[in-house]
């Protein structure tokens, strides 16, 4: 069986290195447009981009692990057709790949503003985008960061360590709504306002004008600027998919095996909306424990095991002194209970549908995060829930399905 995984990031690396590690003695390539070995993002918008680690340190494998595990590594190259009728990938330089299974792992591209003058702006998605963003943060004296999800203010935290007098500007209420809520998405706002972040919210942005130094025109106020970092989001990059003929609603839709529309389709990672069995429901993930849990299931599922996905959404933060882990789904109008102060810094929220816990975020508190799991889905007293005397093992009544 010979494999192409379209895309070269983290979740096809991934797949590749399980697929080997698993004794697969078939064709493996890997096709990328970035010119570099597939890498972990999260320390673009973190320690790296703040100069704390190297490349290297984020790489998945060094580049020669490919060469020594027969892994065929095409970097720098566009994917020009995925054309599943003749099962071959068509490349932006002629070159024809067959297959007899393949694997998009095409991830996603940041949102654009379609303002005046918003070309200028920086993003951050790719280790070239970290590089120049740090490279700017160390002639700057100010910057404005459009967006205040997990990325504009993990840039936030890494333009004040560099000194810059940091504005964040964010069209809702409240940052991270949809991920946390608004009594925690208060909190992030108010860790930063802590920091001397300018966070605005309910402002939109209407212009960008110059090109160094900038001058932002949101909520009737007029921001001088020597940089501008939009930070809007991502789009799953679903083009190819869509042209293929695939089924695609936000995302490459897939089955709990990661199959698409077309049985020798599969998707993983950012671009894949996957049924997920634990849930219940189609769910797109754009985090790092996705794609690593996704790149190596979906090994699984090409060497016929008896594989679905069934793992619960993870993902972390690291932002001033604060660490945060978090695990589930929930959803924006969820009830949240905090075990802990929440002034202190260290501190378990939970998220409950009625008096089932849809998902739990240990902030500055480490080595619990299995036990949050543990909890999510299954019905609690929510007094024994946020008392730190009754251990969290004990809070729980039921299984998931009850």
């Amino acid at each position: 069986m010979d494999v192409v995984i379209i895309g070269a990031g983290l979740a096809a690396a991934k797949a590749a290195i399980a697929l080997r590690s698993s004794g697969h003695t078939g064709g493996v390539t890997i096709v990328g447009e970035e010119t570099r070995p597939p890498y972990e993002r999260p320390p673009l918008s973190k320690d790296y981009l703040q100069g704390g680690s190297s490349f290297e340190d984020a790489l998945v494998e060094p580049e020669s692990w490919y060469d020594e595990h027969d892994v065929r590594l095409v970097l720098g190259t566009r994917v020009e057709a995925l054309e599943t009728g003749e099962h071959r990938v068509r490349l932006a330089g002629g070159e024809v790949l067959p297959y007899d299974k393949a694997v998009l792992a095409t991830g996603a591209v940041p949102r654009g503003l379609d303002l005046p003058g918003a070309d200028g702006a920086l993003v951050l998605r790719s280790a070239q985008d970290s590089e120049d963003l740090r490279a700017a943060f160390g002639s700057a004296a100010s910057v404005v960061i459009i967006g205040a999800g997990w990325i504009g203010l993990e840039a936030a935290a890494a333009a004040r360590a560099a000194g810059l007098r940091t504005t964040v500007l964010e069209a809702a209420n409240v940052p991270l709504r949809q991920a946390l809520g608004e009594e925690m998405g208060s909190y992030f706002a108010d860790l930063h306002r802590a920091h001397d972040v300018d966070v605005r919210v309910g402002v939109s942005v209407d212009a960008v004008t110059g090109d160094g130094p900038f001058a932002v025109r949101a909520g009737g106020d007029v921001i001088e600027t020597d940089l501008v970092l939009v930070a809007v989001g991502v789009a799953p990059a679903t083009e190819l998919a869509e042209a293929a003929g695939l089924l695609v609603e936000d995302g490459v839709v897939t089955d709990e095996r990661f199959v698409t529309s077309d049985p020798d389709v599969l998707a993983i990672g950012d671009v894949a909306r996957v049924s997920n069995t634990a849930l219940g429901t189609p769910l797109r993930v754009e985090h790092w424990d996705n794609a690593v849990r996704q790149g190596e299931a979906v090994a699984r599922v090409l060497l016929g095991e008896e594989t679905t996905y069934d793992w619960l959404p993870f993902f972390f933060t690291d932002q001033y002194d604060l660490g945060m882990e978090y695990v589930g789904h929930g959803g924006p109008d969820d009830d949240t209970l905090v075990r802990g102060d929440v002034a202190s810094g260290e501190f378990i929220a939970f998220w409950l549908d009625g008096d089932r816990v849809t998902a739990g975020m240990n902030v500055n508190i480490w080595d619990v995060n299995d036990d949050l799991r543990a909890l999510v889905g299954r019905r609690v007293d929510r007094e024994q829930l946020v008392d730190p005397d009754v251990p969290l093992t004990e809070v729980a009544h039921g299984t998931p399905q009850d």
